[in-house]
């Protein structure tokens, strides 16, 4: 099972590694990027069965040369978003050739450093945002409740939206490449946002451009001599889009906990897909006999565990709910050992 943010956050060892340094320097620092990644493995021995790599998704836009600052207790913030398609910065990011090579090799530095460090005990994912979630975030300026700006993009500069949308993921194909070549063992594309979108608006804004990583990330391994790594897709919140991607060449669609398992592992069979999900982290807010009826349901869904699931929350946890993880995955491992 692969607990999300399994980067640990929520974990002492982290802020005593972390020290003084803001977010993004943790990020730019291989050695404690590297750190943080393997905290929860050393921690949880046995009990989660992957590693992702300490980043953020964030860090394309600022290889796209805009600034993000991670704001304590806030979260993430563009000082200077994107405003309109007549802003002189949409003109700079759109111009610009981003060398995500050279630019994010800090990345690169710390998925090698983690994979000499696992010697195998578990995979290592690597992984980036979805172009939809990335615009977001470009033209918000950080997280939002209404998420006013972005709808005035698509509705208003619907073709420049697809223009930065399409750059984005041409951006997020080279990135996970880079990824692979430094040694991630299988990639995840975040779509946070994705249920802020209708049904229509998602065919349109977001899952063209999930496609075309799907579709171009492979060709682009083979050209580069790497081997094919499986690929992961979490669309939060776009249930009604499941049929629609288990069509993408993704090998793996991540559910959040709006799915029913029985019904979404149905569709997901009939396609040859396998489901990475789904459990509400609320559950760990309960006892363990409400852990164990959930875990019990997502067995029972998922065709037994047997094959074609991937045991997980179906969103990340909430820092004070570390001890329930732990009941979680010993339950999961209860139910079937994995």
């Amino acid at each position: 099972m692969w607990v999300m943010r399994q980067a640990g956050r929520y974990l002492p060892e982290y802020h005593e590694a972390k020290g003084n340094h803001d977010f993004f320097e943790c990020c730019r620092s291989p050695e404690i990027a590297s750190t943080l990644t393997l905290q929860p493995i050393d921690r949880f021995a046995g009990l989660v069965d992957g590693a992702i790599i300490f980043s953020d998704i964030l860090v394309i836009p600022q290889a796209m040369g805009m600034e993000v600052v991670m704001v304590d207790k806030k979260g993430p913030h563009f000082p200077d978003p994107l405003m309109t398609p007549e802003d002189k910065q949409y003109k700079e990011v759109m111009e610009r050739e981003v060398n995500v090579k050279e630019s994010l090799d800090y990345v690169y530095k710390a998925i090698t450093m983690t994979r000499q460090k696992l010697d195998g005990r578990v995979p290592l994912f690597g992984f980036c945002g979805a172009p939809w979630t990335l615009l977001s975030y470009m033209v918000e300026g950080g997280g939002s409740k209404m998420f006013k700006q972005v709808k005035t993009w698509v509705f208003k500069y619907p073709e420049e939206s697809k223009a930065l949308l399409q750059k984005i993921a041409e951006v997020c194909v080279e990135y996970l490449a880079e990824q692979v070549i430094a040694g991630a063992q299988i990639i995840q594309v975040f779509d946070s946002w994705a249920g802020e979108l209708s049904p229509s608006c998602f065919k349109e804004f977001s899952l063209p451009y999930l496609t075309y990583i799907a579709e171009h990330l492979p060709p682009r391994l083979k050209e580069l001599k790497q081997e094919v790594v499986p690929m992961v897709v979490f669309a939060k919140g776009a249930w009604y889009a499941l049929d629609d991607l288990c069509d993408t060449p993704y090998n793996v669609i991540g559910l959040d906990w709006l799915h029913d398992p029985a019904q979404a592992y149905a569709i997901a069979q009939k396609k040859g897909k396998v489901l990475q999900g789904n459990a509400d982290p609320g559950v760990l807010y309960g006892s363990r006999d409400s852990i164990k009826k959930v875990v019990k349901e997502m067995v029972d869904g998922f065709g037994g565990g047997k094959q074609g699931w991937i045991a997980n929350l179906g969103h990340g946890k909430s820092d004070d709910t570390t001890d329930s993880s732990t009941g979680l995955a010993n339950s999961i491992q209860a139910s079937h050992p994995l």
